[in-house]
């Protein structure tokens, strides 16, 4: 059975942790079946703490879905062995921290921008997260391209001894990725929010052509999806080298991000998928 824990005393070290915001779907319960593999008889701790520090003074951290109860049963049927649900004090001992992680220049792009801070606060957390769980690997999806990417710099910039695992995004039978934000949608919301991973696959298909052929592929239909009722919004659309999350260059060669992002009614929503492109013939 999954033990409920709310203090950091509480806990042993973990083989590997998932670290969450609670709302658990299928998407974070392939994160703790991949991290039961990977652990085998060792500890798989989760964590549920919706993190205060990442969330902007105009985003949703008040609605945002508090489901502790359904989240310790997903949890235990994935594998996990414990769920750490701290509170913020036990967090943030003693208030809001004053000394933080940076993301730095890394961070201020794509999603840094439009969340100006976020992923300050989002590595804080994951940092202390670290810490607290003690874990000897970390698991995160893909669905979170720019997340992953500074979570690995900050393990290599910092010498933290936890290895970071990536998963791949789990969508839904429509394509949509899975997110816990998913349920703010209507149903026509819901429909108008396909574009963002037709857009992605059709960018992959063209992506034999090259960069520029796979961005046009998939601004192609964000631009169609723009008519859309309710509208697909666009923040943003970019092919990105995923080691330090700036433009792909034109003649980009090695992995690379196709990234999303946009609003459908009041609903931001993002996706990614990675492309893989060779030497031009």
């Amino acid at each position: 059975m999954t033990e409920l824990v709310h203090h950091a005393r509480d806990l042993a070290p973990a083989a590997a942790v998932v670290m969450t915001m609670g709302a658990l779907h299928e998407g974070h319960a392939s994160l703790i079946r991949a991290a039961r593999a990977r652990a085998g008889e060792g500890r798989v701790t989760v964590s549920v703490f919706v993190n205060p520090l990442q969330f902007g003074p105009n985003e949703d951290l008040d609605r945002y879905p508090r489901t502790l109860d359904a989240d310790v049963k997903l949890a235990e049927l994935a594998g996990a062995d414990v769920v750490f649900a701290p509170g913020a004090d036990e967090v943030y001992p003693g208030g809001e921290p004053q000394v933080r992680i940076s993301a730095g220049p890394m961070g201020e792009r794509y999603e840094g921008a439009s969340r100006p801070g976020h992923f300050d606060g989002m590595l804080t957390v994951v940092a202390k997260l670290l810490h607290l769980t003690r874990p000897q690997a970390a698991f995160y999806g893909q669905k979170d391209a720019q997340q992953l990417a500074l979570i690995r710099r900050m393990v290599t910039d910092l010498n933290f001894g936890v290895e970071i695992v990536a998963v791949p995004t789990v969508r839904e039978d429509d394509g949509l990725a899975l997110s816990s934000r998913n349920r703010y949608l209507s149903e026509s919301e819901r429909v108008s929010a396909r574009a963002l991973s037709r857009a992605l696959f059709s960018g992959r298909e063209a992506a034999a052509q090259g960069p520029a052929a796979a961005l046009r592929a998939a601004q192609a239909v964000l631009d169609e999806a723009a008519g859309a009722q309710p509208p697909v919004v666009p923040d943003y659309l970019a092919l990105i080298d995923p080691a330090d999350f700036t433009d792909a260059a034109p003649g980009h060669t090695g992995p690379a991000v196709l990234a999303v992002a946009a609003k459908v009614g009041a609903t931001r929503l993002i996706d990614n998928i990675p492309l893989e492109f060779g030497e031009p013939e």
